[in-house]
């Protein structure tokens, strides 16, 4: 475990769900213009990648769980990106981009395959340009398991996973406790309103009262994603798709940036030093909320991750040219 003395939670935010609260409500980050290319799957579906810049690096960012290239986090990022003259791509996850996707099944927390496909294409397009990755939340979860998977031969020179539910299992259950419970309804309604406008394109085997009914992302999980994603049910999609047991593959040079007070998950699910690999930086602090992360005054906030993800992908980037 490594603490970064530059992040000092700003006073006047205390506590997890201050951190989470306000930059997801509040924080105004202006969009950088942005490309959008369509990138055709095996299957014969398709996610949509944003770009912004022309040249240089590519770094891949995978949003979280309903988020988009429209999500605050993503939209400094990519500025961050921008500025250092980098090339940033936002992967949406199947139907994240504002458009049903073609096929029935969607995305989940352990589906790597679209991640994989998405960077064969960026390597057979561009096969000597250094890739980095940034995953937040469930795109985290994604990015983390997939560098397990890949061990040496994961063609990125530098990644990094923010917030990461490592135990799918035990953020679902702390997702159903008390103040997260708000968490938990806003990320099922984003769920059911993306199943809902699906079903009106194509024959899927729930209703829209069916839909409407479900309480919990549990439930969800039990009666949608496990059945249409080929799991038995919510234990055995949980347990297959937790990036946990996946970190000491890793090899790419990674950084793991975790608060303590996360309302999404209990603390239990930070990972071990003897689980991680040895190119992994975890940095974990006792407050920073939900990929909140803000410092600073009041009358003048200041987004730590942005510039902290930038500065190790530029560390990583400029060691291989």
């Amino acid at each position: 475990m490594k603490m970064n003395p530059s992040f000092k939670p700003a006073w006047w935010l205390p506590g997890g769900h201050m951190q989470t609260l306000w930059p997801a409500l509040l924080r105004r980050a202006a969009a950088p213009v942005a490309r959008r290319e369509r990138v055709t799957l095996p299957d014969g579906d398709f996610i949509d990648a944003d770009w912004v810049g022309e040249t240089g690096p590519i770094v891949i960012v995978l949003h979280g769980l309903g988020g988009s290239s429209d999500s605050h986090y993503v939209r400094g990022l990519l500025r961050a990106i921008a500025a250092r003259g980098w090339r940033g791509v936002v992967m949406h996850f199947r139907g994240c981009s504002g458009e049903p996707n073609r096929l029935p099944r969607g995305y989940h927390a352990g589906d790597t395959g679209d991640l994989e496909s998405f960077v064969r294409v960026l390597r057979l397009r561009e096969p000597h340009t250094l890739l980095a990755a940034v995953g937040y939340s469930l795109g985290g979860n994604v990015l983390l398991k997939w560098l397990g998977e890949q061990g040496a031969a994961a063609p990125v020179r530098a990644a990094v996973a923010v917030s990461v539910p490592f135990d799918l299992a035990a953020a679902t259950a702390r997702l159903m406790q008390g103040f997260s419970r708000v968490y938990e309804r806003r990320l099922l309604r984003c769920l059911q309103v993306a199943l809902t406008q699906k079903r009106a394109m194509m024959g899927l085997p729930w209703d829209a009262a069916a839909i409407a009914a479900i309480s919990t992302l549990r439930e969800f999980d039990e009666r949608i994603t496990a059945p249409l994603h080929g799991f038995n049910d919510a234990d055995d999609y949980y347990t297959r798709a937790s990036c946990r047991p996946y970190l000491p593959r890793i090899h790419a040079p990674t950084l793991i940036v975790h608060a303590s007070d996360d309302p999404f998950m209990p603390s239990s699910v930070v990972p071990r030093a003897d689980e991680l690999g040895a190119r992994i930086t975890l940095e974990h602090f006792a407050s920073g909320g939900h990929v909140g992360f803000v410092g600073g005054a009041p009358w003048s906030p200041r987004y730590w991750l942005e510039p902290r993800i930038s500065e190790y992908l530029a560390e990583k980037l400029d060691a291989a040219l």
